[in-house]
């Protein structure tokens, strides 16, 4: 991968130390931590040290070898992406995301934990760490004036390995039984009640981790939960909140003896797991653009019309798993199309019901399984593509977008890599290197899924 032509002093170095300072006075008794840094597949990988590492962690930096943003959904090497042996399996140099040091409040012993970003051994940063990707669009938007302010919504089933597993041996999902034909209950008051300790303790360890966790809602389907975070006018921030969030769920559910899942179509009957993102686009003065009387529905309109354009060749980041595809189905509320709509939710683009002030756009296309941070870059860099083109949209949908004629997303993955690696947007966006490397990972993945034959062909020509 190359660098980026720009030398930088490493990542929490400056005023990293008084960071340290003030987090150690306040946690005197912290023993241990965790090292962690978010590979290619949003998959968050690491290690743990003695708390005295912390000091040469703010400062000098943790050393990582680079091929770990070569490595499949499985772990395994990808040895297409040119990171492994062809480098030597070199280390690249790791610093401290800024504000990231925070205590684990699920540890067994008293335990911080820290977000780290990858740089070369010159202190630039590497363009393989989908980190830097983010950062590199937020520095555009940055140089027209613009901060993105933005929030994610994150969907997850909690399932219980202790009941009985399903027919085809999935964990059955937990859920409070109801009177009628189905256990579905959306919204419901009582589910979440039954779970009173799980979201009490997301709430409680989220605030401890600094989390802006707003909303929890009972979802769509038996045992499915979504949980709100609040606008950040601070895109980076933001990325590494979803992160975040993501493990906080894991480890709270694992505490109580039951298993978070963000897998986009655990179950082909009911919803699958969408990660929604929230944008308004602030000029310099803290203003949302959006609002704009005499420019902002302009504006607005060259985002979408940016973010229809783009949509099937960044699909792939959206939907970046092999399972992904399922959730894409007509009538359940994941879109089909690349659309939009006012107040809609059938359309890959929704302008929320909202006060002039709060006007935002809501794109729905993502999985909760999706790379937050190649997420927001997708999602920015449409809409950069929109403003700097003037792109217009296309026909705004009225009722349902299953039934509408619109441009349709790609349904497999393989199609959406084809879609990916030939995007001369996605090069624009993210550099060739690193078009090349995302779509050799998905590739592989591919190529492990066909070559797998599924019970159900055994169970029906064996």
């Amino acid at each position: 991968m190359t660098i980026s032509s720009e030398p930088t002093t490493a990542r929490g170095a400056e005023g990293g130390v008084e960071e340290l300072e003030r987090f150690l006075a306040a946690h005197p008794n912290v023993e241990a931590v965790e090292y962690l840094i978010t590979d290619s597949n949003g998959v968050l990988r690491g290690k743990w040290g003695p708390v005295e590492s912390l000091k040469k962690a703010f400062t000098t930096g943790v050393n990582f070898p680079v091929s770990m943003f070569g490595l499949d959904v499985w772990g395994r090497e990808v040895m297409e992406t040119g990171l492994h042996v062809e480098t030597g399996d070199s280390d690249g140099i790791c610093s401290v995301v800024p504000g990231s040091l925070r205590i684990v409040p699920w540890a067994e012993r008293p335990t911080a934990q820290v977000l780290l970003t990858m740089n070369s051994e010159d202190g630039r940063p590497f363009e393989g760490d989908p980190r830097v990707c983010l950062s590199n669009i937020v520095d555009r938007m940055t140089a027209m004036g613009l901060t993105p302010c933005c929030a994610i919504e994150l969907e997850f089933y909690l399932l219980d390995p202790k009941a009985p597993p399903m027919p085809n041996g999935m964990p059955s999902p937990v859920y409070r039984a109801t009177s009628g034909p189905s256990p579905q209950n959306m919204y419901a008051l009582e589910d979440l009640a039954e779970h009173r300790a799980v979201f009490s303790d997301i709430w409680d360890m989220g605030r401890l981790q600094g989390l802006p966790i707003d909303t929890i809602v009972s979802e769509a389907a038996p045992g499915q939960f979504e949980v709100n975070l609040k606008h950040r006018a601070d895109p980076m921030a933001a990325a590494d909140d979803g992160v975040m969030l993501r493990r906080l769920i894991v480890e709270v559910a694992r505490r109580h003896g039951l298993k978070a899942s963000f897998m986009a179509k655990p179950f082909m009957d009911v919803a699958g797991n969408g990660f929604h993102v929230h944008v308004s686009l602030l000029d310099k003065a803290g203003v949302n653009i959006f609002s704009d009387p005499a420019t902002g529905e302009g504006k607005l309109k060259h985002c979408i019309g940016g973010l229809i354009e783009t949509m099937n060749a960044a699909t792939l980041l959206f939907v970046p798993t092999w399972n992904g595809y399922r959730r894409l189905q007509p009538g359940s509320y994941a879109p089909t199309t690349a659309s939009w709509g006012l107040n809609n939710r059938s359309v890959g683009v929704r302008i929320p019901a909202s006060p002039p002030d709060a006007r935002r756009l809501e794109h729905r296309i993502a999985g909760a399984d999706a790379n937050p941070y190649l997420v927001l870059a997708a999602v920015f860099a449409g809409m950069i593509e929109g403003l700097e083109r003037e792109i217009a949209p296309p026909p705004v949908i009225v009722r349902n977008a299953y039934e509408e004629p619109a441009q349709r997303l790609p349904d497999a993955m393989d199609d959406a890599i084809r879609l990916f690696e030939r995007s001369d947007f996605i090069r624009r966006a993210l550099g060739v290197e690193y078009r090349s490397l995302y779509a050799h990972l998905k590739k592989a993945e591919v190529a492990a899924f066909e070559a797998e034959i599924t019970p159900l062909e055994r169970a029906t020509y064996l």
